[in-house]
């Protein structure tokens, strides 16, 4: 990876470290892939404080794809509502589970071709789960990784999965799962998609602002 790319990038890290982590990286800590999954699928199109709080509810009821299966369809709604699509994520989160069981042997899968195998599985949520879930290294791209890496010149690409293989390309292994966590959390807080707060950002200077919209130079 070019020098300034690493500078750039390190200078945002020490930024995004006094903001809140991403709620599936704080699931994350329970060193368990299966909730990093579950997490993963509640956060998709929802505020992260309420994916944290509905995962949470979530998890003192069912923590495994076995208990999973013993609630009703209808209670794990309750239990998620008010997360975007709930009544749809319950059936993706049962249906999940029971490929664990039957195809996987409870466990969940560590590989990306079987995880996107899973139905209502896409790349994004496959790539947390082997990174923050298993350790292993995969660059996981989602509106703000897209957004910020393109916005910062690092990428010139229209697909999120472009945008994977030119991270890739530009950082080294060690840094592939850090990415997404540091990324939202600095998208999230800083590098908004409009009304960014340019004025409080760590790179202001050296950002090209590629596409913002409406940028917040003075707004503090």
């Amino acid at each position: 990876m070019a020098g300034e790319h690493l500078k750039v990038y390190r200078l945002i890290r020490r930024q995004a470290s006094d903001f809140r982590l991403p709620s599936v990286t704080e699931i994350s800590a329970e060193d368990d892939p299966y909730l990093v999954l579950v997490s993963c699928i509640l956060s998709l199109r929802t505020k992260d404080n309420v994916a944290l709080r509905a995962s949470r509810r979530l998890f003192k009821e069912a923590s495994d794809p076995r208990s999973m299966l013993r609630l009703p369809e209808k209670k794990i709604s309750g239990l998620i509502f008010p997360v975007g699509f709930y009544r749809t994520k319950a059936a993706v989160v049962l249906g999940a589970s029971r490929a664990i069981l039957e195809r996987f042997g409870g466990r969940v899968p560590c590989t990306i071709e079987d995880l996107l195998s899973i139905k209502g599985v896409g790349r994004k949520t496959a790539n947390l789960v082997l990174g923050l879930g298993y350790g292993i290294p995969a660059v996981c791209v989602d509106t703000h990784v897209h957004r910020i890496s393109n916005r910062l010149g690092w990428v010139k690409s229209a697909k999120a999965e472009e945008t994977e293989k030119a991270l890739q390309g530009l950082f080294a292994r060690r840094y592939w799962i850090e990415l997404n966590t540091v990324l939202v959390a600095f998208g999230q807080n800083i590098c908004r998609p409009v009304s960014p707060f340019c004025g409080r950002c760590a790179v202001e200077r050296c950002c090209p602002k590629a596409g913002a919209a409406k940028s917040g130079r003075g707004r503090k």
